[in-house]
């Protein structure tokens, strides 16, 4: 790992399982620095990972009550208007978290998920159908991306043409760092972002329509207790969290059976493995590098490691999914492996709501290949890809690849 590489950065993504092997091996509980004066402390054992995620002492929201002042100093400058980010699902504890997970559970039951399916068997085809005559595309814009940003823009009632907007909007946001001058490089994005939320929730609560949007202004209408700055919130995080963990399953998927030919001969010939393919993807490359950060509430010990009061701390996934001690052989891609428990969606009460939607998706979009390109190979070599700059994602910014003609 290079010593400039700093955590989330594309340099530490490209050279971060080996690092993270020496973690889990020499210090599973290792202190790093963050952006804007902050640290943050790695949980990188899954045992310890899965604890972190299960305890109620590490909590999502840093209230002034347990943080020290010196913590209160570093925590970084943030705007007002970004107000609504910071009341969502995934910022929250319980009981508001609790309150705001029941407001669309409905729409992500793995029932629920299941009749999306045909549409989206449907979509797939329209997008390789587009590039079909090309020999070649960049998967992620061509593919990875528009899946997933579709069907989501879909539930919420969001037209094709705002698509590509609120894409760009999102990426500037997961990519930006918790500094200062990362918070400030992300205010045109954010400002832009919430001015759409604005005016999508006032059309929905003039003319109402059978969309997710529309139900969930229907909600604060009906007393439902549901702020404004919840009500975007909320909207804000089902677009992201909606769409970026299934580009990254889709994308960073495919570059590993990319790259591991006897995986994707064998997903070919024996069709019937890609359930397990998909739990494995999942596993092998996660989507996500990291959960969302967590304060600790009190002075817990981890590992050994005592880990202060107000002290920021991520628990990583894609280490804790390649530890050795839970799976055997952690860095050989297997899609018949069984057992499979990684934690790629996280555990507890903040397990990632969109499991059961990004699983179809990824289901769905990585047969549609094997079957229409089976000679679809990577363009570039792996170590030419570059990563995406996130703290908490885990995905690639493109993915050349290759293919016969005309299929």
């Amino acid at each position: 790992m290079p010593r400039d590489a700093k955590f989330g950065s594309p340099r530490f993504k490209a050279g971060a399982y080996p690092f993270y092997a020496r973690l889990r091996a020499e210090q599973p509980v290792h202190r790093v620095p963050l952006p804007g004066r902050q640290t943050g402390w790695l949980i990188t054992r899954y045992d310890d990972v899965a604890a972190v995620l299960k305890d109620e002492r590490f909590v999502k929201e840093g209230r002034d009550d347990f943080l020290t002042p010196e913590q209160k100093a570093r925590r970084p400058w943030v705007p007002g208007f970004f107000a609504p980010l910071s009341r969502n699902m995934l910022a929250l504890d319980p009981p508001a978290h609790t309150r705001l997970r029941a407001l669309v559970h409905q729409a992500f039951t793995p029932r629920f998920v299941e009749t999306l399916r045909g549409w989206i068997e449907g979509l797939t085809v329209e997008l390789l159908d587009r590039v079909a005559r090309r020999g070649r595309m960049e998967l992620i814009r061509d593919y990875a991306r528009p899946l997933p940003t579709s069907v989501i823009a879909q539930m919420l009632g969001i037209s094709p043409d705002d698509r590509r907007r609120f894409h760009r909007w999102s990426s500037a946001i997961v990519s930006a760092d918790t500094s200062g001058l990362g918070i400030l490089k992300s205010v045109p994005a954010v400002h832009a972002f919430l001015k759409y939320l604005r005016k999508l929730v006032a059309s929905r609560r003039a003319n109402p329509r059978d969309d997710l949007v529309s139900a969930l202004v229907l909600a604060r209408e009906a007393g439902d207790k549901l702020s404004e700055d919840e009500l975007l919130g909320m909207i804000f995080v089902l677009i992201v969290a909606g769409h970026e963990t299934s580009v990254n399953l889709i994308g960073n998927g495919m570059l590993a059976l990319l790259s591991h030919r006897d995986q994707w001969d064998r997903l070919r010939a024996e069709p019937q493995l890609l359930k397990p393919a998909i739990e494995e993807l999942l596993r092998y490359e996660s989507p996500l590098e990291s959960a969302t950060k967590r304060f600790a509430r009190e002075d817990v010990t981890v590992a050994g490691v005592r880990i202060a009061r107000g002290e920021l701390v991520y628990a990583v996934l894609a280490s804790a999914n390649r530890d050795e001690r839970h799976f055997p052989d952690p860095d050989r891609l297997d899609i018949s492996r069984d057992p499979n428990r990684h934690i790629a969606f996280g555990l507890g009460a903040h397990f990632c709501l969109g499991a059961p939607l990004a699983r179809l998706e990824g289901q769905i979009a990585i047969q549609a290949l094997v079957r229409r390109f089976p000679d679809l190979r990577l363009a570039v070599p792996p170590e030419k890809l570059r990563w995406r700059r996130s703290m908490m994602m885990r995905g690639l910014e493109a993915l050349p690849v290759e293919f016969a003609l005309g299929v």
